[in-house]
């Protein structure tokens, strides 16, 4: 399989998070991989709500969003300019937000954040159906600098 690769930079706004949203699976769809409606729907979900965090949270400046597809992983990455790492908390019962990192964790076969130089990276791994091992699949220490 190919390596591919989008990488965006986005104004902290709310809007930011459609855009990000759609200009990635038409990347992704683009790249041709036979990756599958599933892997699609799981890339967007999750690409809505790192983006969504980092735009909600961070401190002002730009947010970044990379979507590396290597090997059988696909892997997204979005930078903020915030140094506070995100701390999942359960979220009250009748709160509207506060589900996005659970929904990241249900989606993802990995996630994590990191402290940056200029804020912080937060990444999740989604490992392609059909992989040959699917549960044991290599982490991708990727340190970009964002």
């Amino acid at each position: 399989m190919e390596a591919h690769q989008l990488t965006l930079s986005l104004p902290a706004q709310p809007a930011s998070v459609t855009a990000a949203r759609h200009q990635a699976v038409v990347a992704i769809q683009n790249w041709d991989e036979g990756l599958g409606t599933e892997v699609v729907h799981t890339a967007e979900l999750v690409i809505s709500e790192l983006v969504g965090n980092a735009v909600r949270h961070a401190d002002s400046g730009p947010v970044s969003l990379a979507v590396l597809l290597i090997e059988d992983v696909l892997r997204v990455e979005v930078c903020d300019a915030s140094p506070t790492l995100p701390q999942p908390a359960l979220p009250d019962a009748h709160s509207e937000s506060g589900r996005g990192l659970f929904l990241v964790a249900a989606l993802a076969d990995r996630y994590g954040a990191e402290p940056t130089p200029t804020g912080k990276q937060c990444w999740a791994e989604i490992t392609l159906a059909g992989s040959p091992d699917q549960a044991s699949a290599v982490f991708l220490p990727l340190q970009r600098s964002c």
